[in-house]
């Protein structure tokens, strides 16, 4: 696979999902790198934003195992991940898979559920495996958690833990349509109170595993110059010294950073990262990384804004 079949891919999956969703260009393309490099994305809107149908229109694009997990407060971790039960036949345990056995997962709310049911999918996102009962399962490399969460400031919800944010590659912010979005929107969909079937947009898969995996080899070859990642170190670093910060970004969103760069050249055609690539990912790496002083959040102040703030003070390489 060379860079143009790459951008042929990009393009078939970002035209699958315009059947059944209306505008979004930018959370499809970082859902993609996200693809590219084999990370996880967090998709975060008020409800009815279009964030379980985005999530289901890029799945269906993908010919991988799906699954989905509508997390609720009352969820167990054994509902998760599954459980042993005894065999009386046999005389012996056989586990029962839970819905994290799948390749590309739908975690719809998962701000909805408690931090202990959160944590169940620590180690799945981290390591591709999960260990049940002291044994450890291979969940495979096309495995992929695309989740979706309600703002923290809404009621019923349970603010994920830092542990928890560090594994997304991407905290992707859905926000309202533009006017002429929205009037589409309605035109296509207002038929119905309920959400919109996915069945119902004859979305057809255009990514197979051979496909991936080459496309995943490619962006791991794409060269990073010695001053972009002097520039990524530098930006990272930044989060750690500002005011406004109480806790920065760690090495691992360095390295997280760096990844997502490279699968970021090659949806745009180039087998090289540049500055303005750090620049454009900077705020979807890090924004959900770093933890806000109290009197910075008694301000009323963003980590969206105080990123544009570090990026503006922290020089590019020309």
């Amino acid at each position: 696979m060379d860079l143009q079949d790459a951008k042929r891919v990009a393009d078939s999956v970002g035209a699958e999902v315009a059947k059944a969703v209306v505008g979004q260009a930018d959370a499809i393309k970082l859902m993609l790198a996200s693809l590219f490099c084999g990370g996880h994305v967090l998709l975060e809107g008020v409800p009815g934003s279009g964030k379980t149908l985005i999530a289901q229109a890029f799945a269906a694009t993908l010919s991988l195992e799906f699954g989905r997990i509508q997390f609720t407060p009352d969820m167990m971790p054994g509902d998760v991940l599954g459980t042993n039960l005894f065999n009386f036949e046999t005389n012996t345990f056989t586990l029962t898979p839970g819905p994290i056995f799948t390749q590309v997962l739908l975690a719809d709310e998962i701000n909805r559920t408690p931090p202990k049911t959160q944590a169940a999918l620590l180690q799945a996102m981290n390591e591709r495996s999960v260990t049940i009962d002291t044994k450890t399962y291979d969940l495979g490399p096309d495995f992929m958690v695309v989740a979706t969460q309600n703002p923290i400031e809404q009621q019923g919800t349970y603010p994920l833990p830092e542990a928890q944010l560090d594994r997304f590659l991407f905290k992707i912010a859905i926000g309202y349509p533009e006017r002429e979005e929205e009037r589409e929107i309605v035109a296509r969909h207002g038929q119905r109170p309920t959400m919109p079937r996915i069945e119902d947009y004859g979305l057809m898969p255009v990514v197979d595993k051979q496909t991936l995996a080459e496309l995943r080899q490619l962006t791991s070859s794409i060269r990073l110059n010695d001053a972009v990642i002097d520039y990524i170190v530098e930006v990272v670093r930044a989060t750690r010294k500002h005011p406004a910060i109480e806790s920065g970004a760690s090495t691992r969103a360095a390295n997280m950073l760096a990844a997502a760069v490279r699968a970021h050249a090659v949806l745009n055609g180039r087998d090289f990262a540049l500055p303005d690539d750090v620049k454009e990912l900077a705020l979807p790496v890090i924004r959900h990384r770093i933890v806000l002083s109290p009197n910075a959040e008694i301000d009323g102040i963003a980590s969206d804004s105080i990123m544009r703030e570090i990026l503006d003070q922290t020089a590019a390489p020309r």
